[in-house]
């Protein structure tokens, strides 16, 4: 099968749905289908065979972060160009709700159109006043994915209808064994995973538990791993602990890994507008013992609590009752270890992507995608 997918955001900005749109598109791939992907991407991006660039994007704040989108003549142009000669069995667009690659796409293209809805937002007024815009883009897509039970109460609220549920995926075996990274091999470490600089990653949640529990624990580090400002993280912490914190900034996905197994505890302190959390499955297939927030995607993606430890959203007491806790007991974060690659292997993409391919199959005709050229 042919397949074309179409991502929403920069590829070379790290994020979630681009993971999502890779991971998808080599599993599709080693499964003997071809595809090709577009997206925004930077002129100087590295960009993998499969990948095509629409141009660079610019910053929007989107569902409490920044995203990278684009939209324009330039773009559609380009976007129409890839939708012909690509000539798709079926095109899968992400995130079709917000004006980007995916938006243009759904306006240039006709045929079996797979729409994947990975965010969870509250109404706001820019979508009422676009609301008409994107659902006419939205009409023709031919069948609907959610990532999670958020993502698609989203869709339902906001356009009605309703979406097969199908959940992010992840490559377990990319996480499952790597050596710690250099130095952080011994004493107590938790760690975090994110983007620094955006609030609803909730570090300075973790900071101020941090800070709480580094008075009474000499030997606790805190590494963390993402892009953002240094300094301003620092800012948030006593000059005294400043030497048990480690800043790794943008990170190989080598040395990713290597992060989850430097730790002992993982921390994921967001505030919310979460529909899953990615971040989560990586973790667990590393078999890291997690500490989340009690959000209700992390709740779900947790078993409620059974492959990792929960604490009350955005309370920095509760994070570091619950960190002390886990840390003091060793044979209880060896159990959520094992339960988290238990619980994690549902969500490998050798099933997810099956299932996405299901999706395909009861779209495709024998016409496949073609450009558009309504007026």
């Amino acid at each position: 099968m042919r397949v074309g997918i179409v991502c929403p955001y920069m590829w070379d900005v790290p994020g979630g749905v681009q993971v999502h749109i890779r991971d998808l598109a080599e599993a599709l791939m080693e499964d003997g289908h071809q595809v090709q992907v577009i997206a925004p991407a930077g002129d100087d991006a590295s960009l993998p065979p499969y990948v095509t660039s629409v141009g660079r994007a610019v910053p929007v704040p989107f569902n409490g972060s920044v995203a990278r989108m684009s939209f324009g003549f330039l773009s559609a142009n380009r976007v129409r160009r890839w939708v012909r000669e690509g000539r798709f069995d079926v095109l899968h667009v992400h995130e079709p709700f917000i004006p980007s690659v995916g938006l243009l796409a759904c306006w240039v293209a006709r045929g079996p159109i797979v729409g994947t809805f990975h965010a969870s937002y509250g109404r706001s007024r820019a979508f009422s006043v676009a609301s008409p815009v994107i659902t006419s883009a939205l009409e023709k897509i031919t069948a609907r994915i959610a990532v999670s039970d958020a993502a698609r109460k989203t869709l339902v609220e906001f356009i009605g209808g309703d979406a097969v549920l199908i959940p992010n995926g992840v490559t377990v075996s990319r996480y499952s064994e790597a050596e710690p990274l250099p130095g952080w091999d011994e004493g107590e470490v938790i760690g975090f995973l994110g983007r620094m600089d955006e609030p609803r990653k909730g570090l300075p949640v973790l900071l101020e538990a941090f800070t709480l529990l580094a008075a009474e624990r000499p030997g606790l580090r805190l590494l963390i791993a993402g892009p953002g400002d240094a300094g301003e993280v620092l800012e948030k912490v006593p000059a005294r602990f400043h030497d048990r914190i480690g800043l790794l900034g943008m990170v190989s996905e080598e040395d990713k890994v290597r992060a989850y197994h430097s730790v002992d505890v993982f921390c994921a302190p967001n505030l919310g507008g979460e529909s899953f959390g990615i971040v989560l499955t990586e973790a667990m297939s590393a078999g890291a013992a997690i500490l989340a927030s009690d959000i209700p995607a992390f709740r779900k993606v947790l078993d409620d609590g059974q492959a990792g430890a929960l604490f009350e959203t955005g309370d920095a007491g509760s994070l570091a009752r619950e960190a002390a806790a886990l840390l003091d007991a060793p044979e209880r974060r060896a159990k959520l270890s094992q339960e988290a690659r238990q619980a994690v292997r549902k969500y490998d993409w050798s099933t997810v992507a099956r299932d996405v391919l299901r999706v395909y199959e009861t779209v495709a005709s024998t016409a496949g995608v073609e450009e558009d050229d309504t007026p």
